[in-house]
């Protein structure tokens, strides 16, 4: 399934706006790049994470127990 998306790299825009998400949301650096990522591609955040819970266009779905 990983062979179907596509790589993006980080550039220093995206390293930016991961870094204002990181201090806004509290989150963890690489969570931040992935969330940056996702907006900056207008996607929709689907995760199992706790750390993204409640933020906008985030999908979280709890693990279940």
């Amino acid at each position: 399934m990983m062979r179907q998306g596509e790589a993006v790299g980080l550039s220093a825009d995206l390293a930016l706006s991961a870094a204002k998400l990181g201090i806004e949301h509290r989150l963890p650096l690489a969570d931040s790049v992935i969330l940056a990522t996702a907006r900056l591609h207008q996607a929709t955040l689907w995760t199992q994470d706790g750390d993204f819970e409640g933020l906008d266009n985030v999908c979280y779905r709890a693990r279940p127990a």
